[in-house]
């Protein structure tokens, strides 16, 4: 079986937390505050609706020249990545991404192993314009969602021997994503797809391989600009970056 699809019971104890590392100053480009220029989307555009996928396997949303390039490496379950998005996704899209002055860019990193490719999958499902809404709901949900996940290491022992594709089927059913995803515009054909789609799990384990050779060891890990914000895990820590930078 291919190492994607075995949950070392150990990971299960970072949902508790996905990053053990607090908060710090980090290190992040400095420049004077609002240094950086706005730019005015196209005519009838909005920088929060330009989405695309990047080469690195992320959605990235905003002015694609924003001067100011924000990438998150973050789990869908992981309760640290939830509170930055349940507290800074409005403001960093409102405040940041609109002013074209800054891009977000999410790429899954599964801190978890398997359950962690059930959302992962779905949320990418869709294709891009769906993908931050999607995210954004997937993390106001956890409350619903993690507490499902109290016997995860008895559930994963009992579907262990399946492969990987069905695996990540299981995990779906249990955590309420197919339903979930049924609600926001997909079949249950194509989640069940989705979820039983070696090219994209192939590729979702690629990208996290490549994240790790970055240095991204735990969820959320943020960089700015290419440069690792050390020890940044909250909203209140990633905008003051954004300042610092010149947003």
């Amino acid at each position: 079986m291919k190492r994607y699809a075995i949950l070392p019971l150990a990971a299960l104890a970072l949902l508790a937390g996905c990053n053990k590392s607090g908060e710090g100053n980090g290190s992040a480009p400095t420049a004077p505050a609002g240094s950086v220029a706005a730019v005015a989307a196209p005519a009838g555009q909005d920088w929060t609706q330009t989405v695309a996928q990047t080469a690195e396997g992320g959605y990235v949303v905003g002015n694609p020249n924003a001067p100011l390039k924000l990438v998150e490496y973050g789990s869908r379950l992981c309760p640290t990545c939830g509170a930055f998005a349940n507290t800074g996704m409005r403001p960093l899209m409102d405040n940041y991404v609109k002013t074209g002055k800054v891009s977000y860019e999410f790429r899954e990193y599964l801190v978890h192993g398997a359950p962690d490719f059930a959302p992962a999958l779905l949320g990418r499902c869709a294709g891009t314009a769906p993908f931050f809404p999607m995210l954004e709901q997937m993390f106001a949900e956890q409350p619903n969602v993690l507490p499902k996940m109290e016997d995860a290491g008895a559930f994963q022992q009992q579907i262990q021997g399946r492969p990987p594709g069905q695996q990540f089927t299981a995990w779906a059913e249990k955590l309420g994503f197919i339903d979930f995803a049924k609600q926001r515009g997909l079949t249950e054909a194509q989640a069940r797809a989705c979820l039983t789609d070696q090219k994209q799990i192939d590729a979702l384990v690629k990208y996290m391989d490549a994240g790790t050779e970055k240095g991204v060891t735990g969820t959320p890990t943020f960089f700015l600009n290419g440069e690792k914000l050390d020890n940044l895990v909250t909203w209140q820590g990633v905008e003051g970056a954004l300042k610092n930078a010149g947003a």
